[in-house]
């Protein structure tokens, strides 16, 4: 590299900034910065040379000006291998500057307080940040910059070895430009919400989004397509988008669908609950006194199509637990944490991916649910529409229900906000007995869940996640022994819905909100 001249370090995240500043001081280079990076690294015995210093301009504007200036950005783009270049460098007093280390004001985190103001969103615009970077970007062939920490110590390692690659060169100022796109993203949409009166705009006119590539896929949903994860940047809900595999082959796509479905079911329950996913519907759900008295009952809905499935767990696995997994072929296993003696049972099935998650105690849940479209994409809320308490709740018929019915349609409504409509569940009050997904017809998907129940069905209850637009529903659900039914209402023929179901002494509730998920 043939010797450093300086290097500027002006960061909001802190993370590792001494180290790579005492590196970079060791192999020659005088350091630049401002601010508080300036104070940190001073107080860590660096010699540090402000910008002010360097430029001989003062900071001005409340410190909105401060690199903006021919000495830093002349000493960033000027190209080290064109004579008139370094000849007018050296006529306008401009050093070069080899190595930068920025990273940005922290707008992402500013806008996500809920007492942040307008007023406060703009003064955590940076511009001079994104500035020095795009300068230090485009002229990559000469200057080394870095942006994201976890790069400090490959940066250093490279320029020690005095083999600064021109591949790492390019890398780093990709990621440069990823990062201030995603950036700027993050502002426009944010503006863009901002309708001028103090309002804000759920939907923004132009929608940035930003994610970062996490895997590339052995194929897509079939062999002949290929496949790619990414992961949406900023997100700290736990998700299988940041779920640790602790074992097992790497995940396929199909896997990463099936794993979503059964862990965001999971988190709809409080108590100790397994969901039990099959080609990205429910075969099974149950809560229990323990995380294996739960599973066995998720997997006693449905066994056949449990085989192979994708399981959840809402609480730590345990060893009893582990054991019953084994005991069967299962794909994916999905849970807050692992015991170490669980982990052990569960690592001999070699090929059983093992995801971790982390707590789902206390757990922010909000962002929108997105679907592309060829030429486009649509874009709504997540479904994260609860109940109250439902005895609260519409009850129409002559019977109300029981309390065990009561606590069974609470149940089977959760599980079915999961199924692919049109959606019926029927269940007890602690686990799933039949689940009749995504046919053309209600009924018809009254007489799957009736055929897929490998449990009695007599004295359960029935959830469905629309009205039923006729009383064959009903009658058929009736017949196979179910007493009470929880849904939407809504129908211009509920009345006759609500006459058939006193007919039959069933007890209805009606929840005035549905859960379609096409």
């Amino acid at each position: 590299m043939g010797g450093l001249n300086h290097a500027l370090i002006s960061v909001s995240d802190k993370t590792g900034v001494v180290e790579i500043a005492k590196g970079l001081s060791a192999l020659g280079a005088k350091i630049l910065s401002t601010g508080g990076t300036a104070k940190a690294l001073r107080d860590a015995g660096l010699e540090v040379t402000d910008v002010s210093s360097h430029t001989g301009s003062p900071e001005i504007l409340e410190g909105r000006v401060k690199t903006l200036h021919p000495k830093i950005h002349g000493g960033l783009l000027g190209r080290r291998g064109k004579a008139d270049h370094v000849k007018q460098m050296q006529e306008q007093g401009i050093a070069p500057i080899d190595v930068v280390v920025v990273n940005l004001y922290p707008f992402e985190s500013a806008i996500a307080k809920p007492d942040c103001t307008f007023e406060h969103a703009i003064e955590n615009i940076d511009i001079g940040g994104p500035s020095m970077l795009r300068s230090a970007a485009k002229n990559h062939e000469d200057v080394l910059v870095v942006v994201d920490p976890s790069d400090y110590g490959r940066v250093l390692d490279a320029l020690k070895a005095e083999n600064v690659s021109a591949g790492l060169r390019r890398e780093l100022a990709q990621k440069v430009f990823q990062h201030t796109s995603r950036y700027d993203g993050l502002i426009a949409n944010y503006l863009s919400q901002q309708n001028g009166e103090g309002a804000v705009e759920k939907f923004p006119a132009r929608l940035s989004l930003s994610y970062e590539r996490a895997e590339i896929l052995r194929y897509g949903e079939n062999p002949h397509q290929e496949g790619a994860f990414y992961r949406e940047l900023g997100s700290s809900e736990p998700s299988i988008s940041g779920a640790r595999q602790l074992h097992g082959k790497a995940m396929s796509y199909n896997n990463y669908l099936d794993a979503n479905s059964a862990l965001e079911l999971a988190k709809e329950f409080g108590e100790t609950a397994v969901v039990i996913i099959k080609h990205n519907n429910p075969c099974g759900v149950a809560i229990g006194g323990s995380s294996v008295d739960a599973y066995v009952k998720a997997r006693e809905t449905d066994p056949i199509s449990a085989f192979g499935g994708v399981i959840a767990c809402n609480r730590p696995v345990d060893l009893a637990m582990a054991k019953e997994v084994t005991s069967t072929f299962v794909e994916v296993l999905i849970a807050p944490e692992f015991a170490k003696d669980a982990l052990e049972e569960l690592q001999r099935k070699k090929d059983l991916r093992l995801l971790e998650v982390g707590s789902l105690q206390s757990q922010a849940r909000d962002g929108y649910d997105l679907k592309k479209l060829v030429g486009g994409l649509i874009l709504q809320d997540r479904d994260l529409g609860g109940l109250p308490d439902l005895k609260t709740l519409k009850v129409p018929t002559k019977r109300s229900p029981t309390d065990t019915e009561y606590a069974a349609c609470a149940f089977a409504w959760k599980v079915c906000k999961h199924v692919k409509s049109n959606a019926i569940v029927f269940a007890n009050d602690t686990q799933t007995v039949g689940i009749g997904a995504g046919q053309m017809s209600r009924v018809d998907s009254v007489k799957l869940a009736e055929m897929k129940a490998n449990l009695p069905i007599e004295g359960c209850v029935m959830a469905s996640d629309a009205f039923f637009p006729f009383r064959d529903g009903l009658d058929a659900a009736v017949k196979a022994g179910i007493k009470a039914v929880i849904q939407p209402g809504g129908s211009i023929r509920d009345e006759e819905l609500v006459k058939a179901a006193d007919e039959q002494n069933v007890a209805m509730i009606m929840t005035g909100m549905r859960h379609f998920r096409h």
